[in-house]
C-alpha cells in the first residue's frame, strides 16, 4: 500500500480479484468504493475513510498514488 503521508492526494483503486466467496461486508466495501466490474479503476481523494475501506479488502484491489 502507498505511504500514508499524502493526506490530500488522490488514490487510483483497481478491482483485481473477485469478491465471490468472501464475506458480505467485503462485497459491500467493494461496492462502496464504486467498483462494479473486475478490472475497473476508480479515483478517490486520499482520506482516512477511503484508506480504511482499502485496508478491509487489500487482497481484492490494487492501489496507486496519483502524483500531482
Amino acid at each position: 500500500m502507498p505511504n500514508k503521508d499524502n493526506a490530500n492526494g488522490r488514490l487510483r483503486v483497481t478491482y483485481v480479484k473477485s469478491a465471490i466467496g468472501y464475506e458480505k461486508s467485503q462485497k459491500g466495501t467493494i461496492l462502496a468504493l464504486g467498483l462494479r466490474r473486475l478490472g475497473q479503476t476508480v479515483e478517490h481523494t486520499d482520506t482516512p475513510m477511503i484508506r480504511g475501506m482499502i485496508a478491509k479488502v487489500p487482497h481484492l484491489v490494487r492501489v496507486e498514488e496519483i502524483s500531482a
